[in-house]
């Protein structure tokens, strides 16, 4: 069995992450959306192991020392990372894993695996953002100048992505990403054994 590929998605706060992570995982049986831990109290309508895997900031320091974390970043005051073990048993199942994690916990996974691909999720334009931004409804005034403000810090690591999508709609956004996950499971890879098959 093939091992499954590691995909990255990464973009600006009201880039859309979550809503075309979730449309490509409902669409794609093959495909499984990685489920972040957070220390962070949840959101009316989040469920524990759904949303998040939510965890006190006692425990979820206990993890990072203990090495449990492929990645994990501090933002906005709250921690968020991505369990080692459940990436690791889906991709060895030859599942594709998705991980919607932010620039930093990119550069995590870009120090640690050769094999992953990152694709920068994009807005139309910074205006569309802001209102995204805005029309969540769940953040204060000064959250909301933060994120804006990080979103152009964020927008300066777009060069060390492999693929850049523009999310002007989902379903375009989508049939992009299902054509770059498509086109990498076709690459040559130096060091594998593609003609195995066929001895």
């Amino acid at each position: 069995m093939d091992k499954g590929v590691l995909i990255v998605i990464s973009g600006p706060s009201g880039a859309g992450k979550g809503t075309v992570c979730r449309n490509l995982c409902q669409q794609n049986p093959n495909l499984y959306c990685s489920i972040s831990a957070t220390s962070r109290s949840p959101r009316q309508g989040e469920r524990d192991q759904e949303s998040y895997y939510f965890l006190s900031e006692e425990k979820f320091r206990e993890l990072i020392e203990q090495g449990a974390f492929l990645e994990w970043a501090r933002v906005y005051g709250n921690y968020y990372g991505t369990l080692r073990q459940q990436v690791e048993e889906k991709l060895d199942k030859g599942l594709d894993v998705i991980l919607e994690i932010d620039t930093q916990g990119a550069k995590q996974i870009r120090r640690n695996s050769k094999e992953a691909v990152f694709i920068f999720l994009l807005p139309p334009s910074m205006e569309e953002l802001w209102k995204r931004i805005q029309g969540r409804g769940t953040d204060s005034p000064e959250v909301i100048k933060q994120r804006f403000a990080a979103a152009y810090q964020e927008l300066e690591e777009i060069w060390k992505y492999d693929y850049a999508v523009f999310n002007e709609n989902v379903p375009d956004a989508v049939k992009n990403i299902e054509a770059i996950i498509l086109a990498e499971k076709c690459r040559i890879k130096k060091d594998g054994d593609i003609l195995s098959r066929f001895f």
